[in-house]
């Protein structure tokens, strides 16, 4: 069998738009949902951060619930200086590292958003920067829940079907 002999190749099918996503509406509307539960999480912690680390650096206070202070006293719940109390739960240090896995599990989020809508890098990493900044992942995540809803409705022909 030669070329010639090859029957004409079918028309290539006709465009669908500029835009195209990277997944169906359900798992890009899944990402969105845990994207904004993370980044109001992300970001009450990290005021929480914040307020403890003020309390740690700037007044050498720590947050403490149970055990015993230095002059014998039942500690339920209060601030003191670090290691001023016995046998209790550093509340301060459980803050710090709830931000820090809730950050890493933030920045899946973010990932996971970014890649079904195919944005750019620098979408990416204004994203990820929402965690790091008090205030600013409230922020992030109202113009990044309004761009997600936007682009939906104005391509919805590419979004894929399955």
């Amino acid at each position: 069998m030669t070329e010639e002999d090859l029957p004409a190749a079918p028309p290539r099918p006709e465009s669908v738009g500029k835009r195209r996503f990277g997944g169906t509406h359900k798992q890009i509307r899944g990402a969105l949902t845990f994207y904004r539960i993370c980044a109001y999480l992300t970001g009450i912690l990290l005021l929480a951060l914040v307020v403890e680390m003020i309390l740690k650096y700037g007044f050498d206070l720590e947050l403490f619930a149970g055990g015993t202070t230095f002059d014998g006293a039942d500690n339920t719940l209060g601030l003191h200086p670090p290691d001023s109390v016995l046998g209790g739960v550093n509340l301060s240090l459980l803050v710090l590292i709830v931000h820090g896995w809730m950050y890493v599990v933030y920045l899946v989020g973010c990932f996971r958003l970014w890649a079904l809508m195919r944005w750019s890098g620098w979408t990416l990493l204004a994203m990820a920067g929402g965690g790091v900044v008090p205030f600013l992942s409230f922020y992030t995540e109202h113009k990044i829940a309004q761009r997600t809803h936007q682009e939906l409705a104005e391509h919805p022909e590419g979004v894929r079907r399955y």
